[in-house]
């Protein structure tokens, strides 16, 4: 089987040795987002409300660029920096997932360059 990296300037350049997404298969597996405006490279200002909204635009991209979209989405990890934006992040996010795949959502010590939240996507590209 081909692994095959997918990349977009619509979403924010991999901050290290990753690709921002690979398609294995009939699988895309998008490594986590933030939010990061890609135009500038740097974290969106407003909080965890702007930032997973970027990281949402940002996924959109990706799933874009794969041929897909949010509807194919089978799985998602989430970080949060705070479990306290728990609400505020899942209203937003339900915006874009309104399939509701499979999901874990965590919160953790501190996440790459001071993100407030990260998502990563698994998503299916077959029929």
């Amino acid at each position: 089987m081909a692994i095959k990296p997918i990349s977009t300037t619509n979403a924010p350049a991999a901050v290290g040795p990753y690709s921002q997404a690979v398609i294995a298969g009939d699988m895309l597996f998008l490594s986590g987002q933030g939010g990061i405006d890609p135009k500038t490279g740097k974290i969106v200002e407003g909080g965890v409300e702007a930032e997973t909204r970027q990281a949402m635009e940002n996924i959109k991209a990706l799933l874009e660029e794969a041929g897909t979209d949010f509807t194919k989405a089978v799985k998602t990890t989430c970080f949060l920096a705070d479990m306290g934006d728990f609400a505020k992040f899942n209203a937003i996010y339900a915006e874009y997932f309104t399939t509701k795949p499979a999901r874990s959502c965590v919160a953790v010590k501190d996440l790459p360059l001071g993100f407030l939240v990260e998502v990563e996507v698994v998503a299916y590209l077959g029929e």
